[in-house]
């Protein structure tokens, strides 16, 4: 049997902490740093990508597993989150129009 080694999770409070910090950075692009529209979106898109993917390596603990099922569920994933994020952009473009 294994012991169980009782330490304190570092590394999921440094996650939760990038996490925070990540957000934060994104919500002060947003609001109030003053760049054009293109670069928000880009700056705001690079912060979630290192966001998503910082949270894959600290939290979901891509790198532990191996397999088919571990790949066709991140490819799920993926193009889950693509669709949501498309179809909100593309919603909320025309719902600009009407108005």
């Amino acid at each position: 049997m294994q012991e169980s080694h009782e330490r304190f999770p570092w590394k999921l409070v440094v996650g939760f902490v990038l996490s925070i910090v990540l957000t934060l950075l994104t919500v002060w692009v947003a609001f109030r740093s003053g760049f054009q529209d293109k670069m928000v979106l880009s700056l705001m898109l690079l912060l979630a990508f290192l966001q998503a993917g910082m949270q894959l390596v600290l939290f979901m603990h891509v790198r532990e597993g191996y397999g088919t099922v571990q790949v066709s569920n991140m490819v799920h994933a993926f193009f889950t989150a693509i669709i949501i994020v498309a179809g909100s952009v593309w919603v909320m473009s025309f719902g600009m129009h009407n108005h």
